[in-house]
């Protein structure tokens, strides 16, 4: 008995290796180091392209719960990513390539997993998870776009990566909000003017053009990844109070909390790479280095990587995928992964988990495994498969997805946190079954 995955992302690393822990062996297709896509740059399977935040630790939150259910179901992604952690306050942050690396070993010297460093560029035949990712192309994509009547789209960016030597820390300092993680971040703080006129050049700075879109009008970007400057352009407070917010910081030189401020977060263990946390941009690449370099402590930053922007692809899922990621008019076939409009590295992996393990089972004749509703992995799945949607988007683990306790607890902490044992309570029940 065998499966096929199409893709080594973070779905398709998660779906193999969930397939073959459950004794169903498993023909992984990945086009690196063959061909790489135009965001990728790295031969390492789960490559995280744009942040390497997995987002909160913290159980009492969707990023932490999301990645607790994840452990519950023995994801891989989730194991390698505490083994090559950064520190990064109450987030978890990892060493890209550390990470990468560990899950390429990890399924590389799996016995039931068969890695083939080829571009696939059919469906195959039998079992298959297809985990393709957003950026999918060529002979495979006209596959996916035919059988699937089309795909949405929308655009996504990455923020710069500057080196730690290059950072001025006589103007900036070191600490994580409210105190959470010690000196995990590094702040570099404004005052008015400063702020002011940062923000003045950055919604003036010119954008690189963006090709093979929407020609009758402006890409669709997702909210949870907007670039920087487009942000900025909805108003002259609209970053201070997102990426730039100073609230849980004092300023050590002024001994007062800024007027904004930009942290950085470091980027690998070593403490030599910092990426500008929230700082997605489509800026041409000059223009990042003037504008950016406003920024104090920056200003003479090293950029060893420019922010980039790119687009991104998925299916539409409500009208496609059953809740064991299987497709309605094909359930031998799943796919698995941000193809299915699963947004974040996470939500991805979790998406991987639930396909690999029904390929395993549809392989073996066994019943589906649904993820039970009220977890935040079944209502993510959910989601994307509930026919009543219109409109469909990308959808990353959110709070909202689940419903609140009967009783009204006003604070939220505490509110999302029996949230959260709540849902873990429900899956411990449904695994025991």
């Amino acid at each position: 008995m065998e499966i096929t995955v199409v893709g080594a992302g973070f779905a398709g690393c998660e779906a193999a290796w969930a397939a073959a822990q459950r004794g169903v062996g498993v023909r992984l297709y990945e086009q690196k180091p063959v061909k790489h896509s135009p965001a990728h740059k790295y031969a390492g399977f789960a490559e995280p392209v744009c942040s390497n935040s997995f987002k909160a630790m913290r159980t009492g939150s969707a990023a932490g719960l999301l990645k607790a259910e994840m452990q519950r179901l023995g994801s891989l992604c989730v194991e390698c990513a505490y083994e090559t952690a950064v520190e990064a306050g109450g987030a978890l942050a990892v060493d890209r390539y550390a990470f990468s690396d560990l899950v390429t070993e990890r399924i590389s010297s799996h016995p039931l997993i068969e890695v083939v460093h080829e571009e696939a560029e059919h469906i195959p035949e039998g079992v298959c998870v297809i985990a393709t990712g957003p950026l999918t192309e060529g002979k495979m994509a006209e596959c996916i776009h035919e059988l699937c009547g089309g795909y949405l789209s929308f655009y996504d960016a990455a923020a710069p990566i500057i080196t730690a030597e290059s950072i001025d820390m006589s103007k900036a300092f070191a600490a994580a909000r409210y105190g959470r993680g010690g000196d995990d971040y590094i702040n570099c703080p404004f005052d008015k003017d400063e702020y002011l006129a940062f923000h003045e050049a950055l919604v003036n700075a010119e954008s690189a053009p963006v090709h093979g879109f929407d020609r009758q009008g402006d890409p669709k970007v997702y909210e949870g990844c907007m670039p920087i400057e487009i942000l900025a352009r909805r108003g002259v407070d609209s970053v201070r109070y997102a990426a730039m917010k100073p609230v849980g910081l004092t300023d050590p030189h002024t001994q007062r909390r800024p007027y904004a401020v930009v942290q950085l977060r470091k980027e690998n263990r070593e403490g030599t790479l910092y990426n500008i946390v929230g700082f997605q941009t489509n800026l041409k690449f000059p223009e990042q280095k003037r504008v950016f370099s406003m920024i104090p402590g920056l200003g003479n930053a090293e950029f060893v990587r420019y922010g980039v922007m790119h687009r991104n692809s998925f299916i539409d899922s409500p009208k496609l995928l059953n809740e064991d990621m299987s497709l309605r008019t094909r359930p031998e076939l799943f796919f698995a992964g941000q193809l299915t409009g699963t947004e974040g590295y996470m939500e991805s992996a979790a998406g991987g988990i639930i396909a690999g393990i029904n390929a395993a089972r549809r392989i073996r004749g066994e019943q589906p495994f649904i993820m039970p509703r009220g977890t935040m992995t079944g209502e993510l799945i959910h989601y994307i498969s509930d026919e009543s949607i219109q409109d469909f988007q990308p959808m990353g683990a959110n709070m909202g997805l689940l419903s609140s306790p009967e009783t009204r607890i006003r604070d939220k902490q505490q509110r999302y946190e029996i949230m959260a044992q709540r849902a873990l309570g429900i899956l411990d029940e449904y695994l025991k079954v």
